[in-house]
């Protein structure tokens, strides 16, 4: 029997009904979002979206769905302090304490940045599996998946163990606990109801494997603005940054079944171009070309 820390009472399901095409999109992506490993000669990597065909023309609609960006005109976000706890000591892993950590960070450095802006701030609620389980945001678990963003709870989901953060001393780890804080983001500012009301419109699998897409590299980018504005406390080096971007290429849909995330290079491009730019305007990815959310 696994050894649960946060079980929730009741998994959430979906709040809406979507027509049959949209239907298996939605069930991953609005409900549920996962965050991809690393691929890795043994394995591809897995994700939760709906299958696609890969040469299908994108559809350039799919850059309405966020009308008005609202990070627009918000600025950069504060440089934040957030030194890194060990996560491993004395080879023993200390993988909640450094996730506790960082996500209290987390929640002080965009709490603060709402405010700016005069939007009401509410922090995930978080719950951590000491191993994977049957079923989570009433679905199955999906298989070598690494977190994920409950909608319907505004919960945020680890697992502590996987590749994703066993013996790890990267910054794969708080890159993924990023880009999951990145979803909860989505939902605080009114992106994700854009997003599932475009999703539902959609008549095509093409149409809805970019909308996912760019619903999750703005994700990225979100969790590069983040990056960008603790690193100056993190005692990182630019190794360290070289040996995320790589992680992060490799995690690209080249190495899975179906194109959810984007290829590698995209997921780079917008972790990246949010690093650098420190504003989460730079993370507009629904009014971006085709080809950056491929």
């Amino acid at each position: 029997m696994p050894l649960l820390r946060f079980r929730p009472a009741s998994p959430p399901r979906a709040r809406f009904a979507l027509p049959a095409v949209a239907a298996t999109a939605a069930a991953a992506a609005a409900v549920c979002v996962a965050t991809a490993l690393p691929a890795a000669p043994a394995h591809a990597a897995a994700n939760t979206s709906a299958n696609t065909n890969a040469n299908a023309p994108a559809n350039t609609t799919a850059n309405a769905t966020v009308r008005a960006d609202p990070f627009a005109r918000t600025g950069k976000l504060a440089a934040a302090t957030c030194p890194e706890p060990p996560m491993i000591t004395g080879g023993v892993p200390r993988t909640e304490s450094y996730l506790r950590t960082m996500l209290k960070c987390l929640n002080t450095s965009w709490s603060r940045h709402l405010a700016k802006s005069g939007r009401t701030f509410r922090a995930p609620v978080v719950e951590f599996y000491d191993e994977p389980v049957r079923e989570v945001c009433g679905l199955p678990w999906p298989a070598q998946a690494a977190a994920f963003y409950c909608t319907d709870r505004r919960t945020l989901v680890f697992p502590l163990t996987g590749d994703w953060v066993e013996n790890r001393t990267d910054l794969y780890p708080l890159k993924v606990a990023a880009h999951e804080y990145g979803h909860h983001l989505q939902s605080l500012t009114g992106i994700r109801r854009a997003f599932e009301s475009r999703l539902r419109a959609a008549r095509s699998r093409a149409l809805q494997s970019e909308l996912g897409r760019r619903y999750e590299l703005q994700a990225d980018c979100l969790a590069g603005v983040f990056l960008g504005a603790a690193w100056g406390s993190m005692s990182r080096t630019g190794q360290d940054w070289t040996t995320l971007l790589d992680e992060t290429k490799d995690s690209g849909d080249e190495y899975a079944a179906y194109r959810s995330h984007g290829k590698g290079a995209n997921r780079v491009h917008w972790l990246k171009r949010g690093y650098q730019g420190r504003s989460p305007a730079a993370c507009d990815t629904w009014s971006a070309p085709a080809a950056k959310v491929a």
